[in-house]
């Protein structure tokens, strides 16, 4: 099954990166003829069999405890990300326990939409699963692109990103930021495997980018929650901007971003001519065209 598939690939990249040197083993001959550790010097480090392990990575009907999984992650010396993905991928398996149930339709509530209006300074706007554009404020329309005018499936900053050649001008580093955005798709179609957007939006970026389909086959996750961006706007020029990706309380599966100039100069004074560029509008968060998907109350529910 996909699942399954997945994670054998995810340990298998996990393994293969790793410097068998720096664990005190030796790194090439007759012992070691491929790149990166041995399942049998996984499933030593881990403390488990190597039949158990060599199940695991397969990707079979075996259910390990979290203290199991979290032995491996240390083992594999994996990140944050890259734990919680091992851990989510575990439980998609049959046999694990019922995946999670596919989530409904994401809206940023009111009060988060205010919020976002009050920052006249500030940048920002609220991510939602896959990638999606829940809320977005005036001065980030600007800095970035109008995804309110935007039809609702486009209305996703994966997909931007990864496809327009709007993206690809404003970002010096494009192909960085791109496959970031990848890693964390990938990250959050793990969480939710059985979530039919985030299957349609693999499939699409899939067909139309071949950068997409290297990154997507590197099984990398990631997170966000602060940094840097340099920017090549079409208004104003080079700035580099710094932001913090926060959660919202009681909304797990939305991130609000808030981007600032960075203190040097140039970007500071770039960001006073965007900000002045136009006179903000009254507020239109996401209007929702005839062809989104309809929903009941219960999808506006705090969800990754």
């Amino acid at each position: 099954m996909a699942g399954n598939v997945d994670l054998t690939q995810f340990l298998r990249r996990c393994r293969d990166r790793i410097d068998p040197e720096s664990l005190g083993l030796p790194e090439r001959g007759a012992y070691r003829r491929v790149p990166g550790l041995r399942r049998e010097e996984v499933a030593q480090l881990a403390g488990v069999s190597t039949d158990y392990y060599i199940r695991l990575e397969q990707g079979r009907n075996i259910t390990p405890s979290d203290s199991v999984l979290d032995a491996v992650a240390d083992a594999l010396r994996l990140d944050d990300a890259e734990r919680t993905h091992l851990h989510d991928l575990v439980k998609a398996k049959p046999g694990r326990r019922a995946r999670r149930a596919a989530p409904g339709v994401q809206r940023a509530r009111p009060g988060l939409l205010r919020l976002l209006d009050s920052f006249n300074d500030h940048a920002a706007f609220i991510l939602g699963r896959r990638g999606d554009i829940l809320a977005i404020n005036h001065l980030c329309r600007v800095l970035i692109a109008d995804f309110d005018a935007m039809p609702y499936r486009e209305r996703n900053l994966t997909r931007w990103i990864v496809l327009t050649p709007e993206a690809r001008a404003l970002y010096p580093d494009w192909e960085q930021i791109a496959a970031e955005m990848t890693a964390i798709l990938r990250l959050d179609a793990g969480r939710y495997p059985d979530d039919a957007r985030t299957a349609e939006l693999v499939g699409e970026l899939t067909m139309k980018s071949e950068h997409f389909r290297r990154w997507w086959d590197d099984h990398k996750v990631l997170t966000r929650t602060h940094g840097q961006k340099r920017f090549n706007h079409p208004l104003v020029g080079e700035l580099t901007i710094d932001y913090q990706a926060l959660t919202p309380p009681g909304e797990d599966g939305q991130t609000l971003f808030l981007y600032m100039p960075a203190p040097d100069r140039t970007s500071q004074e770039a960001w006073r001519l965007l900000a002045d560029w136009n006179t903000p509008t009254a507020p239109d968060h996401n209007p929702e065209p005839d062809d989104s998907p309809s929903h009941s109350p219960s999808d506006d529910r705090s969800s990754l």
